[in-house]
């Protein structure tokens, strides 16, 4: 059983408590401001579907039969499996989207090299994440630390780790936008509804484009 099958439905309400709803909205626009409009897109660890259904991604994998019964109900085309071995033929899709996948995957280095391979030439990969030097990926490990049953799970990486994972798969990073720039909580509304262009550790959430390298 994946780890989230324990907890479909906590993970499905989160987005409508005050904090998640809001949250939620914001890390949506963040990512839209990042995308082209692909053909053919897939999202990796695609979970109930919340992001796909709202950027109009058609395809979704993830590892958990319980989150993908929910994302099926919200219009994307479900496969179960897992990003380290993708069952997808070699460039297969325009776009590839990880909305904090990386830190809950075993082996991140493996699910960006198939994001690589499935990718055609010239197609991006966008990654919505939570670096490992944000005021934010502290407080989530601070509520790991004290048993959270997901958090505890969870891995986060650096602004330079993600950049030396992508370079090693073979993308080049072409575009950063970065949000939730106030103090971390997770019960009140977000208040600060800024998005900057580029990178900032202080930033809760940051998007990285990045384009498969032609061989």
């Amino acid at each position: 059983m994946s780890l989230f099958d324990r907890f479909v439905r906590e993970y499905d309400l989160w987005y409508e408590k005050p904090f998640g709803r809001s949250a939620f909205e914001l890390e949506l626009e963040c990512v839209r401001g990042i995308l082209e409009s692909p053909e053919m897109a897939l999202e990796v660890g695609v979970g109930t579907g919340r992001f796909a259904s709202a950027l109009g991604i058609g395809f979704g994998i993830d590892p958990s039969f319980g989150m993908l019964k929910i994302a099926k109900e919200r219009g994307i085309t479900c496969v179960q499996g897992v990003g380290e071995s993708l069952p997808f033929k070699d460039e297969s899709f325009d776009l590839l989207l990880l909305v904090v996948t990386l830190c809950f995957v075993e082996d991140p280095f493996s699910v960006i090299k198939e994001c690589a391979r499935v990718l055609k030439r010239d197609g991006r990969l966008v990654l919505g994440l939570v670096l490992g030097e944000s005021p934010w990926a502290e407080f989530y490990r601070e509520k790991a630390s004290k048993g959270h049953p997901i958090y505890r799970h969870a891995r986060f990486y650096t602004f330079e780790e993600i950049k030396d994972i992508l370079s090693e798969a073979g993308l080049s990073l072409e575009r950063v936008r970065s949000t939730l720039f106030e103090n971390p909580q997770d019960t009140e509304p977000v208040k600060n509804r800024e998005i900057r262009e580029g990178y900032f550790p202080e930033a809760g959430f940051t998007c990285l484009r990045a384009v498969r390298i032609p061989l």
